[in-house]
């Protein structure tokens, strides 16, 4: 059955919309690259600047001139947005425009000692104050990368041992003090989300991440959706029961499982063992002694440390066979391509299903952007819809 009229023109307007993502167009670019004819391009041109969606933006260059020249591109300041990273010991806020162009971005340190009411406070002040110095006097949407489980059915961060208490309260203070839509995610699948749009996995629509920071997780990404499970707890790899620990995990302490051989203490303690000492970085401890045994080829540690990767990376190709895992968060960036072989080398002495191991190209980073893209989707969705 054809689309009625008001449909294709939805159709239309939102698909030209995702080209002008990729940069200013004028209309002849336009009508080559949706296939439309002529006068529809004309007509959605004048659609989408009545409703202040694009603008006209300059010419396309200096021999043409008039009308077919004229290039056309989203009115970027139509809504800001925000993303939250947000760590067990720190935030990390960045406010942008529609586009995803970053316009202030800003760090805050919460020891482990401060309490749950001057935690909240101090990240939401830090957003406030973010937000002003980028010029955005209201926020459209909010992106929240979390560590912890989100609950499928309500959307919200769940309660997690182990983690401050102050992670959950902070999501429900944005929302009550923030005229703007909070979303909150996984952090790990955030960084998924990352790698998969910005990163190492753009030409992979199944794959997985492993992520190695202070804690351990996994994302998967299988047929071009992200898969949160029944509870959500899809990639809780941590808890993961594996050989070379001196216990086993429970149902509140992933101690003993795969988090005890590849989080960032037990890579530190790694690193210790076979001497690697480096100086004192802005990066954590962990992605600072791999990155210098990188440099130095210090073989036996990275050898040791591709062992107990390919535990866990074998564990989720035996069960999902993604054809590729991603080394993501700060660790499996600074162990590059480097580590990534290695991990692949021994993985092939576990496995009979082939599974090609590549490093992030993200590293920590991939989390900021990947709540920014939730919030820039979001806010798209809205402000794209029909009569929005």
């Amino acid at each position: 059955m054809p689309a009625s009229p008001s449909t294709a023109r939805v159709i239309n307007d939102r698909l030209a919309l995702r080209l002008l993502q990729e940069g200013p167009l004028t209309a002849g670019q336009l009508k080559t690259m949706t296939g439309l004819s002529r006068p529809s391009v004309a007509d959605l041109v004048e659609r989408l600047q009545t409703s202040g969606l694009i603008r006209i933006v300059g010419e396309a260059g200096a021999e043409r001139r008039g009308p077919n020249a004229r290039l056309y591109g989203i009115v970027a300041d139509r809504a800001h947005l925000a993303a939250l990273d947000v760590r067990t010991r720190s935030v990390t806020v960045v406010v942008a425009d529609l586009l995803g162009v970053t316009l202030a971005e800003a760090s805050l340190p919460i020891g482990g000692d401060t309490g749950t009411g001057p935690a909240v406070e101090s990240a939401v002040a830090l957003l406030e104050r973010t937000a002003h110095e980028a010029g955005a006097a209201r926020l459209h949407s909010v992106g929240v990368g979390a560590p912890g489980l989100i609950d499928p059915a309500t959307g919200e961060l769940r309660h997690t041992s182990g983690l401050p208490a102050w992670h959950r309260r902070l999501v429900a203070a944005l929302q009550e003090r923030l005229p703007a839509r909070v979303l909150v995610e996984n952090e790990t699948n955030l960084a998924a989300v990352a790698e998969q749009r910005l990163g190492a996995a753009r030409d992979r629509d199944t794959f997985a991440l492993l992520w190695l920071g202070h804690g351990i997780g996994a994302a998967l990404f299988l047929d071009g959706r992200l898969r949160r499970g029944a509870s959500g707890g899809a990639g809780e790899i941590g808890f993961l029961p594996v050989p070379g620990t001196t216990g086993l995990p429970s149902g509140v302490d992933c101690e003993g499982g795969f988090h005890s051989l590849a989080a960032s203490a037990a890579v530190c303690a790694l690193a210790d063992r076979y001497g690697i000492e480096v100086p004192r970085s802005r990066e954590p401890r962990a992605a600072a002694v791999v990155r210098a045994a990188v440099t130095a080829c210090r073989d036996g540690f990275l050898d040791a440390l591709a062992d107990r990767l390919a535990l866990g990376v074998a564990a989720v190709a035996s069960v999902l066979d993604p054809g590729c895992v991603v080394l993501g968060g700060e660790v499996g960036h600074a162990g590059g391509a480097e580590l990534a072989a290695r991990v692949e080398a021994r993985l092939a002495e576990l496995s009979p299903l082939r599974t090609e191991v590549r490093a992030g190209r993200l590293g920590g980073a991939a989390v900021l952007s990947g709540a920014l893209l939730a919030a820039r989707e979001a806010a798209q969705d809205e402000l794209f819809a029909p009569g929005a």
